[in-house]
């Protein structure tokens, strides 16, 4: 049990590689920091908590989800999916109760992570990854406009398409036409760098490049405004709020984290050659690093898979990498606040406008199409939902259209078939009926396989043979037994043939077994099972010749 439990702890093991890394770790580090430090403004700024919180949460929070998470190279802090949960939380509670929600979020993962559920990620279709991605993305684009048109102080609907409708409407022409130049300029030095080398820092060049033109004309653009220079105080955060109508944020929140970071994880694990991720330990330290955030006034913090791609492709081997960037983006707050406060906020919306855009991949779009017509589905109303009513109802829901056409192909699979006898045809044998169950006999498929074999008449002795049986569940242990129950009172012999062991125990308490009118009608084996069934028939005709010669 100790053993268990110090798993979810750092450890030694957890930097073994850094005396050979250690380099590599400062450079990609430095690296993300660079990456990251646009991606954690914007995200600050479009979630309504203001670019201070993004920067915040990236410091604090990928501090400590790099030492306690359960990945050696995941790198954390705001994400864009999590932007799309904050937003409507800020709008109808405040800003104010952002603290709150992230240190309830926070306390939510890390229980899961100890009660051991890391791995419940695994069971999430990937057609509904990509829906719920793509719905991010187009969700992530449309929160841009206000700032991308200039309209920030416009009353909106909490849907991001009404919303984004309502900001161009109330859009003042020709004056958005600036901020939109600025915008397309972010848009096309990153199009421009991400051709020449995919290892450039685009969007970091892009809006130095755009805030210095900015400074230079003297445009009246909306900038992101004063910074501290130092980090705040922690402070436990204000609990003057109905907590009643915070938890369902809370878990909604919790939720997404442990999604975004565990898919997150998987990847890095996948990319690096630093050996797989804990997945328990990974949400102890994602929900730590969301209680930490939250007493420094940040967000609530995720695994961010575009940051930790370009850790593992810049050379980061260990956890010093993550932490170096954090630190990186603490030294911009102490050296370089006032440089930062005057980035314009058009820039930043370009910067997540491309963002956006990468998530909604054509090449991804037409693969999943492609795929099948049930994956295509499930993509295609996990994405719309995303986008028309909220994310964890759309993966939800996406689990439960997936579940459905994989529970339909199971029981097209499923089948019951009537064989011949083995052996030399002998008087009676169309008296009995050997029938193979194969495939699955669950819920789904259950009814229908058992009325296949009640449509047969005329019959004495039934054979059920369950070796090809390969998944059984309650329902379908049940309906076997109502079918038995039902096939006894019509006189019908039932013989059972070939019980996998793994089934046995199931058939049992829902009573197949003892339903047979006999326990040695049960069989392991076929030819056994058939010359019992005979032996019925060879008896029921002398009794039938006997009353016959009587009469």
């Amino acid at each position: 049990m100790k053993r268990s439990w110090k798993e979810l702890l750092p450890s030694a093991k957890d930097y073994r590689l850094l005396r050979t890394s250690w380099r590599g770790d400062l450079i990609a580090g430095i690296t993300v920091g660079i990456v990251a430090l646009p991606l954690a403004l914007a995200f600050g700024v479009s979630s309504g908590v203001g670019a201070e919180a993004g920067l915040i949460t990236a410091i604090v929070a990928g501090i400590v989800a790099a030492v306690f998470g359960g990945s050696n190279v995941q790198v954390s802090g705001p994400t864009g999916a999590m932007v799309v949960v904050l937003a409507p939380i800020v709008v109808s509670s405040g800003v104010e109760a952002v603290a709150i929600v992230t240190l309830l979020a926070g306390i939510i993962v890390v229980i899961a992570g100890v009660l051991r559920l890391g791995r419940t990620v695994s069971y999430i279709p990937w057609p509904v990854i990509e829906g719920f991605t793509v719905g991010i993305g187009i969700i992530i684009f449309l929160q841009q406009v206000p700032s991308a048109l200039g309209t920030e102080g416009t009353e909106h609907p909490t849907n991001a398409v009404l919303a984004a409708i309502a900001f161009i409407t109330a859009a003042q022409w020709p004056a958005a036409l600036l901020p939109l130049a600025v915008v397309a300029a972010v848009i096309a030095i990153m199009l421009l760098l991400s051709r020449i080398s995919g290892r450039l820092p685009a969007s970091f060049i892009a809006i130095a490049v755009v805030t210095i033109v900015a400074q230079a004309l003297d445009l009246p653009l909306a900038t992101i405004g004063e910074l501290p220079a130092s980090l705040p105080s922690p402070t436990v955060p204000s609990f003057d709020f109905d907590l009643t109508t915070l938890i369902g944020p809370a878990f909604a929140v919790a939720a997404l984290a442990a999604i975004e970071s565990l898919l997150s994880a998987r990847v890095a694990a996948g990319m690096a050659d630093t050996g797989p991720y804990n997945a328990d330990r990974e949400l102890v330290g994602q929900g730590l690093a969301s209680v930490a955030s939250s007493f420094f006034g940040g967000m609530p913090a995720t695994g961010a898979i575009a940051r930790t791609a370009v850790n593992v492709r810049s050379g980061g081997r260990t956890r010093l990498s993550a932490v170096v960037h954090a630190l990186a983006l603490l030294t911009v707050v102490y050296l370089a606040a006032q440089v930062v406060a005057v980035i314009p906020l058009a820039a930043l919306s370009g910067v997540l406008m491309a963002t956006a855009a990468r998530m909604m991949s054509p090449t991804l779009i037409k693969t999943m199409l492609r795929t099948g017509k049930s994956e295509a589905a499930v993509f295609v109303i996990t994405g719309i939902i995303t986008v028309s009513f909220d994310l964890i109802i759309a993966v939800g829901i996406g689990i439960a259209v997936a579940a459905f056409f994989a529970l339909r192909t199971m029981s097209k699979a499923s089948g019951v078939h009537r064989e011949e006898l083995p052996g030399s045809p002998e008087p009676g044998d169309e008296r009995i009926a050997l029938f193979r169950i194969d495939g699955s006999l669950f819920f789904g498929a259950a009814e229908r396989l058992i009325d296949r074999i009640n449509e047969h008449e005329g019959l004495e002795v039934v054979i059920v043979r369950l070796s090809q049986l390969h998944l059984v569940d309650a329902t379908g242990a049940h309906t076997l037994t109502e079918l038995i129950t039902a096939l006894e009172k019509r006189g019908v012999t039932v013989i059972i043939k070939g019980i996998r062991p793994e089934h046995l125990d199931v058939l049992k308490r829902l009573g197949v077994i003892s339903s047979l009118r006999h326990p040695n009608h049960l069989f392991a084996d076929l030819e056994p099972a058939i010359e019992h069934a005979r032996s019925h028939i060879r008896r029921a005709l002398r009794e039938h010749e006997s009353e016959d010669a009587a009469r």
